[in-house]
């Protein structure tokens, strides 16, 4: 088998998640377990940082992994979806995993593979640990898929554990309160292992202090802890909604540092973090694509991603605002649609996946809220229209999906 064929291999195997949603969805560890036991074990032969969230455990995960690059260590990276390339989701101080060692990994464990039929999700956490633990690491920088209690990548005892923050997303899975939400999230804090929460909530704090006292761990509120924080640092990641991001990322700095007694020089680390981009090759969070007009993509999904994208796009310019935006099925859409500026010129586009919200059906609900729109299915054609209708001082924003995003050619 090559590269292509391999990959065809590891889509076709089960449904992925990212491509039809909940039926791929499987709520059980015992696949991913059996896996890295044929594997022997890789996830035990380096040392890990877990990362779970409803948003923002991309982006804490990035700037963590620059952090430790940037103090000399080999950082290992794991992260999903990709955009482009299959191999964004395993990097090793920002390069990819070759393609040889994708293709050796499905051949040599083929029949096993055959035999247990792992999801596409639980292969791609197996061929991670196993190339982290082969190239010796210093530290794997892992997040979760979706939740965490179940989430095939629960199988590491990490350093430390980091709740970004709870939101309702994926609520046909995990709950649909946000203590329901939290309560799985919440299952990657490990015996004895700190937990940093990036976000307070009366409805979510008392689920993550209790299930602390159960497994007997420090917890660390980054909200309530930033009077240890004596300025926030910069970082070279636009998003409007990264200061969250950030002072969780250095509250678990401050913690790897001061409780555990990891090496991480203030100045290195200040440094990587203004370098977040360059050292780990993050693509699609608030991702300029073009100047005049202004082009921004991001990969924010849900209503709590929309609440900082929307004023900080008002912000940008006098001009005019396009927002070409497409969606997935299972996500509230009319909450993100009521965010939307008046004002606004719409493009609404269709991903090529069968997850992706039909035009059809969208243009209904577009019309109940009273919006003009226009509907173009592919994103590119979409933003070629944009761009026949903007001016120099204008600004148009792609986002709505990471599938939308992902289908731009010239990212």
């Amino acid at each position: 088998m090559n590269y292509s064929e391999v990959l065809d291999f590891l889509y076709s195997a089960l449904p992925m998640y990212q491509k039809v949603g909940k039926p791929a969805f499987k709520k059980d560890l015992s696949n991913t377990k059996a896996l890295c036991k044929q594997l022997g074990n890789p996830e035990q032969k380096f040392k890990s940082i877990h990362v779970a969230g409803t948003n923002g455990k991309g982006s804490t995960s990035h700037m963590l992994a620059a952090v430790f690059q940037a103090n000399g260590y080999k950082v290992g990276l794991y992260t999903s979806p990709h955009l482009k390339d299959f191999r964004e989701r395993i990097k090793i101080n920002g390069e990819m995993m070759p393609e040889e060692k994708v293709v050796g990994f499905v051949m040599k464990n083929r029949d096993f593979i055959d035999e247990l039929k792992p999801s596409f999700f639980e292969m791609t956490v197996g061929l991670a640990f196993q190339h982290f633990a082969e190239e010796a690491v210093d530290i794997a920088i892992i997040e979760t898929g979706l939740g965490g209690r179940l989430d095939s990548t629960n199988v590491i005892t990490p350093e430390i554990s980091i709740i970004t923050n709870i939101g309702f997303d994926h609520m046909d899975m995990l709950g649909d309160t946000r203590e329901a939400i939290a309560r799985e999230k919440a299952g990657i804090i490990k015996p004895g292992v700190p937990v940093v929460v990036g976000e307070s909530h009366p409805e979510t704090d008392h689920v993550f202090r209790a299930t602390a006292i159960d497994q007997g761990s420090d917890i660390f509120f980054s909200q309530a802890y930033q009077e240890v924080l004596t300025e926030l640092w910069e970082t070279d990641l636009g998003n409007p909604y990264q200061k969250a991001n950030l002072t969780t990322a250095m509250s678990a700095v401050f913690v790897l540092k001061n409780l555990l007694n990891w090496p991480l020089d203030r100045d290195k680390s200040k440094e990587g973090l203004k370098n977040v981009v360059k050292l780990t090759n993050f693509k699609g969070r608030w991702q300029k694509l073009n100047d005049k007009p202004l082009t921004i993509c991001d990969t924010g999904h849900n209503k709590e991603a929309f609440e900082y994208i929307v004023p900080a796009l008002e912000g940008l310019s006098s001009g005019r605002l396009f927002m070409v935006l497409g969606f997935v099925k299972e996500k509230k859409v009319s909450e993100i649609l009521s965010m939307l500026p008046q004002n606004a010129y719409l493009i609404f586009c269709q991903a090529k996946i069968p997850r992706a919200f039909p035009l059809d059906e969208l243009k209904a609900v577009v019309n109940e809220h009273g919006l003009g729109a226009e509907y173009i299915s592919d994103v590119n054609e979409a933003i070629d229209w944009a761009n026949t209708l903007a001016k120099p001082e204008d600004v148009i924003f792609v986002g709505g999906s990471t599938f939308v995003v992902a289908e731009i050619e010239n990212l």
